[in-house]
Order: C-alpha cells, then sequence, then structure tokens
C-alpha cells in the first residue's frame, strides 16, 4: 500500500510538472510517507508539499493542494486531507486495509519478503573469535545478530554471503599451542608454575590429555630445560608478555617445527571444530570459513604490505613498517610490521580486507564487538590508501551482553577460563530465548541477560509471548476440529467486512506493516525492528484473543475472525523464521 500510494504521489507531481504548475527540477524529489501515529490523521502522511516548498518558491500548503488535486483515483484511497503546514494525510478504504489478509494467505511463507536489494552481492562476517577457546555469552549476541542481519538482507532481496574469519595465525594461537604443551608436561608428572598469560580453561586441560594419548611421553622434555633463559613472570618480578612469548620460543625450538605444528593445528581444530558445532547448534550458519593462515602463508599479507610501501603509505621508524594512518584521521599510526620482521594482526587485515573488495561485493559489512572501535579508522584507512570504494565498507559494532544469575555478574574472561559457555547458555535457556532476547534491542546498546526471565513461561518473557501467540491460533484450530467444523478460506475472504471491532482494525494495520518492517529492518540493519513488531503483533492478537470468540453463531463472521488469525499466525511464522526462532504449534 504504501508503495501504490508513493506511485500515485510521483503520478500526481509528473502531471503538474508537464502542465508548468511545478518546475521541472522538483521531479527528483524523495516522496517520503510515513504511517501516522493517530488513527484519527488518516494511515499515512507525507510531507512532500513542504519539502518542495523552497526549490518550488511556493508555500506548502499551496503545494499540497496542487497535488492533492492532481492524484489519480484510486479505489484504495477513502479520503486524502491537508493538515498542519502542509502535510497529506491518506485514509485507506475498508477494503484496501482488509486486502492485506488475502494477501498474506496467498503469498504464504513468501509475505514481506521483496527484491529491494536486486542481487547486489553483500558479505557479512560475523563473531570471527579467535580459535583460543569456546565462544562464550558474549559472543553469542555478535552471533544472533549478524545471522538475522543476514536473513533479512537475504529476505529484501540481497545475494548474501555469511563468512567467518578465522583467526588461525598470529600471536594468540601460539600462546594457546604453548598452554597445551605446558598441560601436556603436568600429565607427564613435570611440576611448575602454570604463566600467568597462558590460557588456563579446562578445554586446555581436554587438548593436553588428547596431546597425552596419541604421543604418551615422546614430547616431554624436563622443565629446566623448558624454561632455561625464559625471562621471569609477572608474579615473579618480571613481564608476562616476554614470559609467555619465552615460553612459545622454547616450545618451537625443542619440539622442532613439525611436530610443534602438529601441537599448534591440534588446538586449533579441536576449539574450531567446538565453535563450529555451537554456532550451528545455535543458528548461525555460514557460507564460508576464511583462513587467516592462508593469507599469511600464500604471500597475500605480504603482497598487501607491498602494495602499501608501493602508493607511499609507509614509512620505516626504529626497524618497524608503520601505517600513515593519521593522514586519515587515526589518533596515531599503526605498526604493519614489527622491527623482528613479524607482520601485525593489523597487516593481516589489511589483507583480508583487500581479498574483500577484490572478490567484487557491492557491500562489505563487518560486524564487530564494541571493543574493536578503535579499528574501524586503520582498516577504512588502510583500504583508502589502496584505492578501495570505502563507501562499501560498513563496520557495525555489537554491545556485549551481560549475563546475570540472579544479581550475580557472571564472568567472561576466556585467558582465565572463567565464563559461562554459548552453549551452556543454549541449554540453559533454549535457542529460541537466547536468539530473541540478544536481538531485542538495538546492537549498539548495552544489554543485561536476564536469565530468568529468559527461562519464565510468563507473559514477561518476550519470545514466550509472540511464540504463545502463534500457539494460541493453532490452538483454536484443534478447537474447531473437535467440534467437527471446519475453515472455509473462500467464505472467510468474502467476509472481511465484517470485521469492523477495534481490535480487528488495529490488526489488519499490523500485518500490512509486516513488508515495510522487514524491509527497514534489513537496509538499517536493525533487527530489533522486527522484534518489537512481533512483540505488538502478539499484544494485539491476545488482546483479540481475550476480547472476542472466533466462532460464533454467526457462520460468516466466525470464517471471517478465522481468516484473520490464520495471516496472523503466518505473519508470526514469518517473522520469527528470519529470527531463527521456532513457531511452536502448542505450549
Amino acid at each position: 500500500m504504501k508503495d501504490q500510494l508513493k506511485e500515485l504521489i510521483e503520478s500526481a507531481l509528473a502531471s503538474l510538472i508537464a502542465q508548468q504548475s511545478l518546475p521541472a527540477d522538483v521531479s527528483s524529489a524523495d516522496v517520503q510517507l510515513e504511517r501516522t501515529k493517530d488513527r484519527s490523521h488518516g494511515d499515512f502522511a507525507s510531507n512532500i508539499a513542504m519539502v518542495l516548498a523552497k526549490p518550488a518558491k511556493m508555500n506548502p500548503r499551496q503545494i499540497a493542494t496542487l497535488i492533492v488535486d492532481a492524484l489519480p483515483q484510486h479505489e484504495m484511497i477513502e479520503k486524502v486531507e491537508i493538515a498542519g503546514p502542509g502535510f497529506i494525510n491518506f485514509s485507506l478504504s475498508a477494503s484496501s486495509r482488509q486486502q492485506v489478509v488475502a494477501d498474506v494467505l496467498k503469498k504464504a511463507g513468501q509475505f514481506g519478503l521483496s527484491n529491494y536489494g536486486n542481487g547486489q552481492k553483500v558479505q557479512v562476517e560475523f563473531v570471527s573469535a579467535n580459535p583460543t577457546g569456546p565462544l562464550h555469552v558474549g559472543h553469542g549476541r555478535g552471533a544472533a545478530y549478524g545471522s538475522v542481519v543476514s536473513s533479512l538482507l537475504k529476505a529484501v532481496g540481497f545475494d548474501v554471503h555469511r563468512e567467518y574469519y578465522v583467526n588461525d595465525a598470529g600471536r594468540q594461537m601460539d600462546i594457546l599451542a604453548t598452554s597445551v604443551w605446558l598441560r601436556y608436561l603436568e600429565k607427564c608428572g613435570e611440576q611448575f608454575t602454570f604463566p600467568s598469560n597462558g590460557y588456563r580453561g579446562e578445554y586446555v586441560l581436554d587438548i593436553a590429555e588428547t596431546l597425552k594419548q596419541q604421543h604418551g611421553n615422546a614430547l616431554l622434555h624436563p622443565v629446566s630445560l623448558v624454561f632455561d633463559g625464559v625471562p621471569a613472570d609477572e608474579p615473579q618480578g618480571g613481564d608476562k608478555e616476554l614470559h609467555i612469548d619465552g615460553l612459545t620460543q622454547q616450545a618451537k625450538h625443542l619440539l622442532g617445527a613439525d611436530v610443534y605444528r602438529q601441537l599448534f593445528d591440534l588446538g586449533l581444530n579441536a576449539i574450531l571444530d567446538d565453535i563450529r558445532n555451537d554456532l550451528a547448534g545455535f543458528g548461525a550458519e555460514y557460507d564460508e570459513w576464511f583462513s587467516e593462515r592462508s593469507l599469511v602463508e600464500s604471500g597475500v599479507v605480504d603482497k598487501a604490505v607491498e602494495q602499501l610501501k608501493d602508493a607511499n603509505m609507509l614509512y620505516q621508524q626504529d626497524g618497524a613498517w608503520w601505517f600513515k594512518s593519521t593522514d586519515f584521521g587515526d589518533e596515531k599510526d599503526r605498526v604493519v610490521v614489527r622491527d623482528n620482521g613479524q607482520a601485525t594482526y593489523f597487516a593481516s587485515d589489511v589483507a583480508y580486507h583487500l581479498n574483500k573488495f577484490n572478490r567484487g561485493f557491492d557491500q562489505i559489512i563487518d560486524i564487530w564487538g564494541a571493543d574493536h572501535h578503535g579499528y574501524i579508522t586503520r582498516v577504512k584507512a588502510s583500504m583508502e590508501g589502496l584505492n578501495q570504494d570505502v563507501s562499501k565498507l560498513k563496520v557495525l559494532l555489537v554491545q556485549f551482553a551481560v549475563l546475570y544469575r540472579g544479581k550475580e555478574k557472571v564472568g567472561m574472561s576466556t585467558r582465565s577460563g572463567e565464563f559461562v559457555t554459548l552453549r551452556e547458555l543454549r541449554d540453559e535457556v533454549g535457542k529460541d530465548a537466547a536468539r530473541f532476547f540478544y536481538v531485542m534491542r538495538g546492537a549498539d546498546q548495552h544489554m543485561d541477560f536476564d536469565l530468568e526471565l529468559a527461562k519464565s513461561q510468563s507473559n514477561d518473557n518476550p519470545v514466550y509471548y509472540v511464540q504463545y501467540a502463534h500457539a494460541r491460533v493453532c490452538s483454536v484450530f484443534r478447537q474447531l476440529a473437535e467440534r467437527q467444523l471446519n475453515w472455509d478460506e473462500q467464505t472467510g475472504l468474502q467476509n472481511l467486512s465484517l470485521l469492523t471491532e477495534e481490535h480487528e482494525q488495529a490488526l489488519f494495520t499490523m500485518l500490512s506493516r509486516y513488508p515495510e518492517v522487514v524491509e527497514l529492518a534489513a537496509i538499517t540493519h536493525t533487527p530489533h525492528l522486527l522484534a518489537h513488531f512481533l512483540m505488538d503483533l502478539a499484544r494485539d492478537f491476545h488482546t483479540y484473543y481475550n476480547a472476542h470468540q472466533f466462532m460464533t453463531d454467526n457462520i460468516e463472521l466466525s470464517q471471517a475472525r478465522l481468516t484473520l488469525i490464520t495471516a496472523v499466525r503466518q505473519v508470526i511464522a514469518n517473522g520469527l523464521g528470519l529470527m531463527g526462532v521456532s513457531a511452536p504449534q502448542s505450549m
């Protein structure tokens, strides 16, 4: 309906320009239509007359009058009024408001989908947590947000490529491998103080046990040799970073390159397999798992660094190569290659993003945790320095959710091992509740995850409230079958004019809004709009359910009401489907 109204306004403007009642340069004006908050002001309102006032050099109410007079006749419009300084308010006819029910039933699971994106290729990278430990509840929000944003973009016609960037190279992975080896040494009977900067979770012990089962004592080296020449750890007055790096060098030296690679891969693959399973169980699917190590070993990172040098974007200082990111508004320049010749994480990020641009995506969306805010400027600067169209790159930040068990805040430190995993959360509250809660608020807003509320079966639990609306409609049809009665869709559609109650009018309006909400949530990357729409639709349905009987002595009225709530059930199912949440038939 909204698109049809826009076309009518555009047709009126074209006629006025042709008659020279309006200047030709107003033809490019973007016609905006908004739903009115007050039904007494009609169903839709447009401010186009005020937008055209300056370029047309006319009073906006005068322009509004011209537009209204030039509007083509259409059965969907019941009344058009000019309000305030020049708003044009449209009231829709009853038949056009009811038409949405037929549209929902005809399109079924396709209702709300569109071709807005016209097949544009969009890459969405999300989660991409370092494979140094299991995913925790903080990662869950990024997983839910990224997967729903991807689903919404696909729903409105974009060709979406979901991607996970596997940080399987670099220092953190070396620290994981070293941590596994040290735990292995403990299992072999060696005694020492575990490094303060090592990974301490139970999962490290599990991987170390696997290593012991595979190799026995073959990888055992005495502690005196392992710690020989290694800088002191922080508790002993030293530097924890130098200490763990020294132990990593000892592991590589004592084990040899081939064995160390096996150790490295054992830890990587064990955790990465766990992450894959976790995300699949959470409903976050990927088209590609992109390896950072593939960039390093294929020379792509080195090539990207050379391209930056050729573009005069780097300079050398104290033996290191620095990117001139301050030239692009960053607070300081960034090291790309350290003085020891080792490329930094930033160098890999540059290579990875250059790879994204080279793959020909029309849009590139990075979904990062809010703690990566400082990376945005430098990454965009590097792409600009390499003459890429930075307007294609959008970085969306997601605040980590904070989990509370009662009034107690639960820790989330991967290094310490004291955290609640995403799998534990999913097992406790369920995938549906977790996903819905995660996307219920804007991604840039802080979120406290109320564990007890998510588990409750009450109207205060948003996901339960929405799912219960779907289940309630299903229960109506079970009752219908028990009474050996039938729903006749055609009879229902032919008698929608009997639905004149305020609750029924509210449902007509809500159903017609669904495609608009899906499109807006998709193009603005705000899935919480869909969550709140479903909550509002569920509220309107529950109110209707409590106020009216669906099976009455008036057969035509009963069929019309059954048809309306069938459409409600379909839209709830469609919306929940986009969110990766189930639509149960009973609860």
